[in-house]
């Protein structure tokens, strides 16, 4: 263990205090902790704890001696250890002396003496610092007058604590304790009396483990009789009325006569209702503090505080404003230095007078009708009114609107006339003023444009400060309603039809003509504006599309209506003489009929050379009508040769009469309608050829690639066509008619749909005993495993009439339906033309097809290596062509074969042998090739040589002689 031992010592006397080390525990340390010799702390902690125990005498014996004291701290170790001797002088101790004497609590009231009037309110703040126990603190207040013998005044904690005499104050909230913080509290006393005066004591209660610091602190407190006098320089307070502009005084008297030395402060306020301003301010300082919104006008001299004599104090207002109306007020404050700081110890205030501002009377009256020619001079006066006399200067503008209500947006400035009479105006107006109550505004060479109404703003300014003028009065004058006369254009205006068209394409031209126009209204321009109106019954409301507009200037702007067509050029606008506008339709339609009517307006010039709109001729309408009557088409059809057999020609004439079209051209198609009985398509029409109005012939369906110049189509006459159809075939009958399409002639080149008409049917039937033919499908194998060969035979049977093979010939197709059922769109495979040529449609699988003719009524298709797509329905499509008597083929209708349904299975043995062979194999050489890697590595890598130990041989011991 190692002890620390403290000794404080004269060096002159050698005398030493008692060393307290060896009864306190906190200077013994373990041997295990940092040398004392190298650490400050564990001997600064030592020594003031020490200093805790000995403060008294210490403190004592440092602050009265005159010599160095030196404070041995000698640290005792083990035996074996050396001591250490620490000194420490007198003036490096002093602040290590001071803290330790100062951990302690600390009570605190304001320094010095406080010094307050008499009928104020006296505030004592009392806070504690550095304490143990609870935040917390209660506190007592004591009062004395001479500074001994202290009475209870108040207490935090307990309620007995005053005496009778402060009791009844505080039950009557005269003294009162308020707690600011929870260690701090504020004593207030209101109403201060002279026997308030002398010391106030705040101490607190310990809640410390030890005794330590101050436990209380007094203030001295000086209390003034009341030396501050506070008045208007007139009672009652006047009443000041003002016109805005006028200057005005106010006044108020201030004195203070107390003993000690002290400051005042004033301050002006402004009062209007609830709210208050501060006008200006004299600080205790002597400092001007404008308040918020006088800055400008203080900087400029217009408010002013000025002293008058030694006690009276003058606001000065050099214009009145419409803000300055109100009660004024001045507070005057008194301020005393405590320590080192201005506290402010009482304040008064004064009502000095009431200032009324009165409004500024300002009138402006003009003319309420005025009617001038066109190309006068308009003469407008404002004249003014007003109650001011005074130095005021007038700022007059009028203005323009074209609505009775100047505050609208739109309204222009015309002329303006400052305060300063400059006049701002264009070259076409003048503003001038005969007194100083008339101003005249003139407007020279009016125009149409000039109508509308006319203001008078005025505007009264006042001179303030230092050059500044401001606004004191405005004004704005009723309106001046202005009309301007002048002589419209005389003209008439006829609309008439040079063209009317009898039937739809034909041309219709319209004239408009002005009229009766004075040779003298050379300043008058003439545009027009074309209408369309469609005829309506009486009852219906008819509405007018506009189709085309002239501008002022000649600009020709399109309604929705006309505007495709003109550009088009089939609607034409023109202006061929002064006095004509021309509309031209080039091909009139049955939507352009109905009523068509011009509007002349007529444009006059102004003086700055812009053209305004001054009137509007309409004329009558004009009728464009033509009766429509339905057009009329008829197409006859007759077969010059009636009786004919297969292989001749086949020969009809159309004869074509129309009504009601204009130079009709015809359009003429071949239809064919099979018959009923035809299987393959009954009741189709089949489009064969046809022939346009420009007699260019063109082939619809016609696909029959043999006899692509088997059928002809020509135009015998402008109303008639025939058609012939060489070398006809079985498959040829059913009934034809002529499809007949009536052209009129469109916008020269091209054409409109005028009528369509059919013909009467010529039937086209071979009355034959041939043989009747059916094929079917077989198959050996419906159902094979994958890979394996399908067959399928397509048989054709001939019933009836025997029929030499030399003279019958097949067509042979094979379709496939890839489902169960027969929901899909089935599939050419292959096809065997009746020449011997074999087609064969591509597949997207690796299975062959091959189609062969394996006798004169079998087909044979065979699906070589099928796959699993290769399951469906199969069936096959057989066309029969029979040879004539006269040696031509002839070709009979389709006939169909019933599906079969073929099935493919997949193998499973040929599935699972070659995976299961590969895996064996594999398995078989892995384990050959692992036992002889183990082999080869137990002999060559792996081998050691071992020394087998010799061990001795020893009998076992029988039982009895363990």
């Amino acid at each position: 263990m190692e002890q620390v031992v403290l000794e404080s010592q004269d060096p002159g006397t050698g005398n030493a205090f008692q060393n307290p080390s060896s009864v306190d525990p906190i200077l013994h340390r373990s041997r295990d902790s940092p040398d004392l010799e190298h650490s400050s702390f564990p001997v600064h902690q030592a020594i003031l704890t020490w200093l805790r125990i000995q403060g008294g005498l210490w403190w004592s014996a440092f602050q009265h001696s005159h010599v160095d004291w030196e404070l041995h701290v000698e640290i005792h170790r083990a035996p074996d250890s050396p001591k250490s001797l620490v000194k420490t002088r007198k003036n490096c101790l002093s602040s290590l002396i001071i803290a330790g004497l100062c951990q302690g609590r600390v009570v605190r009231v304001p320094t010095g003496t406080l010094v307050r009037v008499v009928g104020t309110e006296l505030v004592i703040p009392c806070n504690v610092s550095d304490y143990d126990g609870p935040s917390e603190q209660n506190f007592d207040w004591s009062f004395s007058s001479l500074g001994s013998d202290f009475e209870e005044l108040a207490s935090t904690w307990e309620a007995g604590f005053p005496t009778q005499l402060y009791q009844e104050r505080l039950q009557r909230g005269e003294i009162l304790l308020r707690r600011t913080a929870n260690d701090a509290v504020e004593l207030h006393i209101k109403n201060v009396q002279p026997s308030d005066q002398g010391h106030y004591k705040c101490s607190t209660p310990s809640t410390d483990a030890t005794v330590q610091g101050n436990y209380e602190d007094t203030v001295q407190v000086k209390v003034l009789a009341d030396a501050l006098h506070v008045g208007p320089s007139a009672r009652p307070p006047p009443s000041l009325s003002l016109r805005e502009g006028e200057p005005f005084e106010l006044r108020c008297t201030a004195a203070s006569a107390s003993p000690l030395h002290t400051h005042l402060a004033l301050l002006w306020e402004l009062h209007r209702g609830p709210a208050r301003r501060s006008v200006l301010a004299l600080t205790h300082e002597g400092r001007f503090h404008p308040g918020l919104g006088y800055e400008q006008r203080y900087h400029s001299g217009g408010v002013r505080l000025d002293t008058v004599g030694s006690d009276a104090y003058r606001l000065s207002v050099s214009r009145a404003l419409s803000a300055d109306q109100g009660s004024y007020r001045c507070v005057v404050s008194e301020w005393i230095a405590e320590q080192g700081n201005w506290q402010e110890i009482q304040e008064k205030a004064v009502e000095v007078a009431t200032v009324v501002i009165q409004p500024t009377v300002l009138r402006a009256a003009v003319p309420k009708n005025v009617s001038v020619a066109e190309g006068k001079e308009l003469d407008l006066t404002c004249n003014i009114t007003t109650d001011r006399v005074d130095d005021v200067r007038p700022e007059v503008t009028w203005s323009f609107s074209r609505t009775p209500d100047s505050t609208l947006p739109g309204s222009r400035v015309l002329a303006r006339l400052d305060r300063d009479s400059l006049v701002h105006s264009s070259p076409h107006i003048a503003l001038s003023h005969v007194d100083a109550r008339s101003y005249h505004l003139l407007v020279r060479d009016v125009s149409k444009e000039n109508s509308g109404y006319y203001f008078c703003h005025v505007s009264l300014w006042a001179p303030g400060h230092n050059r500044s003028w401001h606004k004191v009065a405005e004004a704005v004058s009723s309106p001046a309603t202005v009309g301007v006369t002048w002589l419209e254009p005389d003209y008439q205006v006829y609309l008439n039809a040079s063209k009317v068209p009898g039937f739809a394409d034909d041309p219709t031209e319209l004239a408009c003509r002005v009229v009766d126009t004075k040779s003298g209204e050379a300043n008058v321009r003439f545009t027009v504006s074309w209408y369309y109106r469609t005829n309506r019954r009486s009852d219906d409301v008819v509405t007018s599309e506009l189709l085309a507009v002239m501008d002022r200037d000649w600009t020709l702007k399109y309604g929705e209506r006309s505007k495709q067509r003109a550009q088009d050029g089939d609607f034409i606008f023109s202006k061929e003489h002064i006095d004509t506008f021309n509309f031209r339709i080039q091909r009139t339609t049955e939507e352009d009929r109905g009523n068509y009517y011009c509007v002349v307006s007529a444009w006059t010039k102004q003086r700055n050379n812009s053209w305004v709109k001054s009137k509007d001729v309409f004329s009558k309408p004009v009728n464009i009508f033509w009766a429509l009557e339905d057009s009329v088409l008829v197409v006859k059809a007759r077969q010059p040769k009636p009786f004919f057999a297969a292989g001749n020609t086949f020969e009809m004439t159309c004869k074509v009469s129309s009504k009601n079209i204009k130079s009709p051209r015809y359009s003429v198609l071949i239809t064919a309608e099979k018959p009923v009985g035809d299987l393959s398509s009954p009741n189709e029409t089949k489009y064969i050829i046809s022939l346009d109005q420009d007699s260019v012939v063109k082939l619809e369906n016609w696909t029959d690639a043999s006899r692509v110049d088997g059928v002809v189509l020509e135009k015998v006459r402008e109303d008639e066509f025939r058609y012939r159809m060489y070398q006809t075939q079985v498959s040829d009958a059913g009934l034809y008619r002529c499809m007949v399409t009536a052209w009129s002639p469109v916008r020269g080149s091209l054409w409109r749909e005028a009528a369509t008409s059919l013909s009467n049917p010529i039937e086209i039937d071979f009355q034959t005993s041939g043989p009747i033919f059916n094929a079917s499908v077989h198959s050996d194998t419906p159902s094979v495993i994958r890979g394996d060969l399908i067959k399928l035979f397509c048989i054709v049977t001939v019933e009836g009439a025997a029929v030499d093979p030399d003279d019958m010939a097949f067509d042979v197709s094979w379709f496939a339906v890839h489902s169960f059922g027969l929901d899909k769109d089935p599939v050419l495979l292959s096809s065997l033309d009746r020449k011997g040529i074999v087609t064969t449609s591509r597949r997207e699988w690796k299975s062959d097809l091959s189609l062969e003719r394996v006798s004169v009524l079998e087909f044979l298709l065979q699906v070589h290596g099928s796959e699993d797509q290769d399951f469906g329905n199969y069936y096959c499509s057989v066309t029969p062509w029979v040879k004539s008597p006269t040696g031509s083929w002839q070709k009979e209708a389709e006939i169909h074969s019933k599906p079969v349904f073929i099935t493919v299975k997949m193998d499973v043995l040929n599935a699972f042998k070659y995976p299961l062979l590969i895996g064996v194999g594999l398995s078989t050489v892995i384990g050959l090739l692992s036992c002889l890697i183990g082999y080869c590595s137990s002999h060559w890598c792996c081998k050691k040589e071992v020394q087998e130990t010799r061990r001795e041989r020893r009998r076992l011991m029988s039982m009895e002689m363990d």
